[in-house]
C-alpha cells in the first residue's frame, strides 16, 4: 500500500496544477510550466519542514490540522511571490492560493467526513446538557454510537438558539417546551466541575424527561487517554444530596493538623476511617487508630498503607488499657468517634450503650486531661438534641461531660451533626440491599425527615471547628435543609430504574421521633464561617455530673435516672 505520506505530495503536486491552469484560464494568460513547477517545489519543501505538514493524518483532523494547512501555504506563498511578482499580478497570486487553501481544505474535510461517518443505526435521543469543550467532545463520540444528539442545553445566555455542527443550543426553559410530553432516552450532564446543587436543580428541573440521566465525573477523575463517553456514570444520590461547605477553610485545618500526633478512636468506623484519610491528607506526623473491632481496624490500616498510621485494638471502656495508649504516644489531638449509634438496637441494649457512649467518652475525656492533650473533639449528633431515644440521651450526656469538663488543661469541643450519606447505620445502605433484591423499600413514616451530609464533607467540617474551638463549644455543623425520608426511597427507586418497587410503611420504631434538630434553642451563636455555628453552654456542676453518672451505672431503672440528668429526655415507646 502506498505511504500516506507520498500521497500528501502527489494531492500538492495534482492541486497547484489544477489551481494554476484554472486562475491562468479565468486571468486570459498563457499556462506557464516553469512557474508551476517552482511553486510545487516551494510548497514540498515548506511542507517537509514546517510542522512536518506533509505527514498530517486526514482522517485525524482537527480544526487544528486545517490551521496548519493554511499556515503552511501562506509560508509558502510570501517565499514564491517575490520570485514571480511582475511575472504575474499579484492578484493573480493572491487567488491561485485561495483557491488552492479551499481546495485543499475542503478535500480534507471531505474525506475525514467520509472516513469518520457513522453507519450506526441511530435508535436512541439524546440530549447533552453543557455547550463546553466536554459537551462538544462527547457530541462527536456520539457520532458512533445508537445516539443521535438531538440538542445541546446551555445556562450561558450568549451561546444560547445558537447551533453547533446544526445542533441547536437550547435554554432549560425551551428544551422542555421542546420535549412536551415525550420523553427522550438519554441525558448527560457534560459539566466536570459542576457543583452538586446546580445537579440536583438540573436533575429536579429535567429528570421527567428522560428514561435515564448521566453524569461525567469531576474534571480530577477524568483521564485525557479515555473516552468521555465511557466515563458517564449514573447520576448518584450522592450528586443530589451531596452539600459543599463553600467556606472550607483548608489552611486553618492544615495548620492544626500538620506534624502532629492524632488519635481516633473508632477509626474504622464510617466516620474515623474518613478522619484517619482527612490526617493523611493534612500531613499528620502520626495517626493512632483506636477501634475495637479487628475488622474495621485491619480494613483502615491496610486501605492506608502508611508507616505513619498505628493500629490499636482496645475498646474505650477499659480505662487501663487507654491511660497506657496515651502514656505511650503522647497524642496532641484526640478525636473521640467511637459510639454505639444505631437507634433500635441501642433500645435493645441499654446498659452496653451506657458504658460504650457515657462511661466511654468520659475515660477518654479524663485521660486525655490527664495526660495533657492540646484539644479533644467529641464527635455528638442531632439526635442529642431533645432526645426520644437512649442514643440521643447518652449522647447529650457525653456533650455535657464535655463542656463542663472544659478548662483543666485541655481545650474539649463537641461537634454536633445529623446524618451522613452511606454511613454504616445510615437507612441508604438499607435502601440499596432492598432494592437490589427487588424488595419494596420500608419507611417507617410518610413524613419522617433526616438531616444529610456526605461523609468526607462532615469530616472536613469536625476538624474545621476543632482547629477554631478554645473549649466548651458544642458546634453545629450546617446540614442544610431536612430531607424528607420518602423522597430519598422514591429517588433511590427511580436511579434504580426498577419499575417493579414500590414504598410500605412499617411504622416508627421505639425512640424514633418524626424529625431531628440541631438546636436545643435558637440562643447558637455563629462563628467566623457559615458552615458552623455554636450552641448556647450548658452549665452542670461536673461533680455532681460525676456522682449522677455512677448512679446511672448502679441503678436497676436506667431510663429515670437518664431522665434525671437530661431533663428534657422524652422516651417515645411503640410510636
Amino acid at each position: 500500500m502506498i505511504d500516506k505520506r507520498i500521497l500528501n505530495f502527489l494531492v500538492i503536486v495534482t492541486v497547484t496544477t489544477f489551481t494554476f491552469w484554472w486562475t491562468f484560464f479565468i486571468f486570459h494568460l498563457p499556462f506557464s510550466v516553469d512557474i508551476v513547477v517552482s511553486v510545487i517545489l516551494i510548497r514540498m519543501i515548506v511542507s517537509r519542514l514546517v510542522y512536518s505538514d506533509y505527514s498530517q493524518s486526514w482522517s485525524k483532523a482537527s480544526s487544528k490540522t486545517f490551521l496548519i494547512k493554511s499556515v503552511v501555504y501562506i509560508i509558502a506563498f510570501l517565499i514564491y511571490l517575490p520570485i514571480f511578482y511582475g511575472e504575474v499580478r499579484f492578484s493573480f497570486m493572491v487567488s491561485e492560493l485561495f483557491t488552492y487553501l479551499f481546495i485543499i481544505n475542503f478535500s480534507m474535510y471531505f474525506y475525514y467526513y467520509l472516513v469518520n461517518k457513522s453507519n450506526t443505526k441511530k435508535t436512541k435521543s439524546v440530549v447533552i446538557y453543557g455547550a463546553g469543550r466536554a459537551g462538544i467532545k462527547l457530541e462527536s463520540e456520539f457520532l458512533h454510537s445508537k445516539f443521535k444528539v438531538r440538542f445541546f442545553v446551555d445556562d450561558d445566555e450568549i451561546i444560547q438558539n445558537r447551533s453547533i455542527d446544526s445542533i441547536k443550543v437550547l435554554s432549560r426553559s425551551k428544551l422542555k417546551d421542546k420535549l412536551n410530553n415525550s420523553k427522550f432516552d438519554l441525558l448527560v450532564i457534560a459539566m466536570p466541575s459542576i457543583s452538586k446543587e446546580v445537579t440536583k436543580e438540573i436533575y429536579n428541573d429535567l429528570g421527567e424527561y428522560f428514561k435515564d440521566i448521566k453524569i461525567l465525573p469531576s474534571i480530577n477523575e477524568i483521564l485525557e487517554s479515555k473516552k468521555l463517553s465511557t466515563q458517564l456514570k449514573d447520576i448518584s444520590l450522592e450528586d443530589l444530596l451531596a452539600r459543599h461547605p463553600q467556606d472550607l477553610d483548608k489552611k486553618a485545618i492544615s495548620t492544626f493538623i500538620k506534624n502532629k500526633t492524632v488519635l481516633i478512636t473508632g477509626a474504622g468506623g464510617s466516620i474515623g476511617s474518613e478522619l484517619v484519610r482527612q490526617c493523611i491528607n493534612f500531613e499528620a506526623d502520626k495517626i493512632v487508630l483506636l477501634d475495637h473491632s479487628e475488622f474495621n481496624l485491619y480494613q483502615i490500616e491496610q486501605e492506608i498503607g502508611s508507616d505513619k498510621v498505628i493500629p490499636i485494638m482496645q475498646s474505650v471502656v477499659n480505662v487501663d488499657d487507654l491511660d497506657k495508649t496515651f502514656q505511650k504516644f503522647n497524642p496532641d489531638i484526640v478525636i473521640h468517634a467511637a459510639a454505639y449509634k444505631h437507634v433500635p438496637l441501642v433500645e435493645s441494649n441499654i446498659s452496653e450503650a451506657i458504658n460504650n457512649n457515657i462511661i466511654g467518652t468520659k475515660n477518654i475525656i479524663d485521660i486525655a486531661i490527664k495526660n495533657s492533650t492540646e484539644k479533644l473533639i467529641l464527635i455528638s449528633t442531632d439526635k442529642a438534641v431533645r432526645p426520644t431515644n437512649v442514643m440521643g440521651t447518652t449522647k447529650r450526656i457525653c456533650e455535657l461531660y464535655a463542656q463542663n469538663s472544659n478548662g483543666q488543661g485541655t481545650d474539649i469541643v463537641a461537634v454536633r451533626f445529623g446524618n451522613v450519606l452511606g454511613s454504616s447505620g445510615s437507612v441508604i445502605p438499607k435502601f440499596k440491599s432492598q432494592i437490589e433484591k427487588g424488595q419494596n423499600v420500608t419507611v417507617t413514616h410518610p413524613d419522617i425527615t433526616r438531616y444529610f451530609m456526605l461523609i468526607p464533607e462532615a469530616c472536613e467540617l469536625v476538624l474545621q471547628a476543632g482547629a477554631i474551638g478554645t473549649g466548651g463549644e458544642i458546634f453545629i455543623l450546617d446540614m442544610g435543609e431536612p430531607i424528607k425520608i420518602v423522597d430519598l426511597a422514591n429517588k433511590m427507586i427511580k436511579l434504580s430504574g426498577r419499575k417493579d418497587i414500590d414504598i410500605e410503611f412499617s411504622g416508627l420504631r421505639t425512640g424514633e421521633k418524626l424529625y431531628e434538630e440541631l438546636l436545643i434553642d435558637d440562643t447558637d451563636c455563629s462563628t467566623e464561617y457559615n458552615s458552623i455555628t455554636v450552641a448556647k453552654p450548658t452549665k452542670y456542676d461536673i461533680v455532681t455530673l460525676n456522682k449522677d453518672i455512677g448512679q446511672l451505672i448502679n441503678c436497676s431503672d436506667k431510663i429515670k435516672q437518664l431522665k434525671k440528668i437530661v431533663p428534657e429526655f422524652n422516651h417515645q415507646l411503640n410510636l
